[in-house]
């Protein structure tokens, strides 16, 4: 048998994942959080989970009238009308009638107690699942928090002996702290209300092991949402071991053959310098060859980046149409990281997807609700289960220098990264100049040497090696002088066959001491 046939689902499938299939059988839960955390609707998803294995749900009502919650859940789009309701609300007759008792002492009690009308219930409808909304009401009809202990105590070893799982809810108020029902429950399910957005955690959890931290929560049309924290060590995939091609020989070559899968590659530079378009084009690349390949956008609108590339000779829209290519805007502020990775995730396991970009780091920070420390570590999380999953990654990343000295990556990022990519600004004799070049490559050899690089109208063009160009990288590039210069040209040409004495774009001018721009393209 199963783990999932063992287990009890919560209804929600975000939530049993974090509980290893859902909850163990025959035990007691509690649901505690401030009001508004989606307490209740937890527990209508578990009772109408039941419903729909052909089980009986009972809902113990003891705050709010059953015509309420009904209003409530059908706003929702959750039917609980098959599930029974004992109503033992403020507003009954019963609760006014009877304000103090013992639960389990119905020879102390008239007929019509608190006791008989639950326990008559629970005989009448045989529950497999009960959820008792609060189970803190009853502290206000004990004489004293020894007796409410015992009372309810008593009451979920009564539940438990009828073979019912049950959940019930705590309201936790500084007067009437409910730290002796978390010691009384085999499992505990928190629900938090953050600045970040909505947060649920599993403290405790009796008799399996769980998915440990923080996990998002959304309550939207159909109920709640949980979306787990991804832990990249439980996915694995076998891949080819190959590399992605981005269609322009000159960057392949400076990547010796290309983006191998399974890598994360930080394409680094200045506002401006064609970091998206150049990633772009591994993107269109692989789609035109049939593999499925996603962009988030966190920096630009969608039509923006579709006018974009497609006026450089990119048809991304023909590949969108057939499936190939998705380009996504990510709205800012409506997600957590948590939330982006669960869609990122979705992606690649329903779609096969097999390279994602993500434009740009700095749009990910911003865009999304958590600390900035916490949404690193999510993107760190994400690169990882990418790379397990033999998905090539491409992140964009914006140095804050237009020109100058050189900036590698953000904090923390660079050890992420299996290729760096950098393309940068540059100034000569007054006029601005973009090369490329690769400062790092973990699992193959690159060319060490910039080129010039451009877009036009028909996409990327790269030129050939920039020899006897220096100090790139410092910010303050210069030519070397005429005999140093000549040396490393001849040097060039036995290693590039050539390849410095045409220009970067393949047309061929003449070495003269009276330009300054040798090695450059002269149009």
């Amino acid at each position: 048998m199963s783990r999932e046939q063992n287990r009890v689902s919560t209804g929600v499938a975000g939530l049993d994942e974090v509980l290893d299939s859902g909850l163990v059988p025959n035990r007691t839960y509690m649901i505690r959080g401030e009001p508004g955390a989606g307490k209740s609707i937890l527990g209508m998803h578990f009772l109408t989970a039941g419903i729909e294995n052909g089980e009986n749900a009972l809902y113990v009502n003891l705050e709010e009238p059953t015509e309420e919650i009904e209003q409530n859940a059908k706003s929702l789009g959750i039917d609980v009308s098959d599930v029974d309701f004992l109503d033992l609300s403020p507003d009954s007759e019963f609760f006014v009638e009877n304000l103090s008792y013992d639960i389990f002492a119905p020879d102390e009690v008239e007929d019509e107690s608190l006791t008989s009308r639950i326990s008559e219930q629970v005989q009448d409808v045989d529950p497999d699942r009960i959820f008792v909304d609060p189970i803190t009401q009853l502290r206000y009809l004990s004489p004293d928090e020894y007796q409410f202990r015992k009372e309810v105590l008593s009451f979920m070893q009564f539940l438990k002996e009828q073979g019912a799982t049950v959940l019930f809810t705590s309201q936790d108020t500084p007067s009437a702290p409910d730290d002796d029902l978390q010691f009384m429950s085999d499992g505990i399910v928190h629900l938090q209300r953050a600045e970040q957005g909505r947060i649920i955690s599993v403290p405790k959890f009796r008799g399996s092991s769980i998915k440990d931290g923080r996990h998002s929560l959304r309550i939207s049309e159909g109920g709640i949402t949980v979306y787990p924290k991804l832990l990249p060590e439980m996915h694995d995939k076998e891949f080819a071991n190959e590399s992605v091609s981005s269609g322009v020989p000159e960057l392949d070559k400076l990547l010796n053959g290309g983006l191998e899968r399974g890598t994360v590659t930080i394409i680094s530079g200045s506002p401006g310098v064609g970091k998206t378009t150049t990633g772009v084009q591994f993107m269109k690349e692989a789609a035109g060859r049939g593999e499925r390949s996603v962009v988030y956008s966190f920096e630009e609108a969608k039509n923006t980046l579709v006018h974009r590339c497609e006026s450089i000779n990119m048809p991304v829209s023909e590949m969108s149409e057939k499936g190939t290519l998705s380009i996504q805007e990510v709205e800012a502020l409506q997600l957590s990281a948590t939330e982006f990775a669960h869609r990122v995730r979705e992606e690649v396991e329903e779609n096969d997807t097999r390279i994602v970009m993500i434009d740009g780091v700095e749009g990910y920070r911003l865009a999304l609700r958590d600390q900035d420390e916490d949404i690193i570590n999510e993107l760190h999380s994400l690169c990882r289960y990418l790379k397990n999953m033999g998905v090539t990654v491409i992140l964009m990343n914006e140095m804050q220098t237009i020109v100058g000295e050189f900036q590698l990556t953000q904090e923390g990022l660079s050890y992420l990264s299996d290729n760096i990519v950098f393309i940068q600004h540059i100034e000569m004799e007054s006029e601005m100049r973009k090369v490329i070049g690769v400062l790092k490559k973990r699992t193959s050899d690159f060319e060490r040497h910039v080129r010039e690089f451009r877009i036009t109208e028909y996409g990327l063009q790269i030129g050939e090696p920039l020899l006897g160009l220096t100090g790139i990288l410092s910010g303050n590039p210069t030519w070397v002088d005429l005999e140093d210069r000549g040396t490393a040209q001849r040097q060039g040409s036995e290693r590039q066959g050539g390849l410095n004495r045409r220009s970067p774009f393949g047309t061929p001018h003449t070495h003269t001491p009276e330009s300054r721009r040798d090695g450059w393209n002269s149009e």
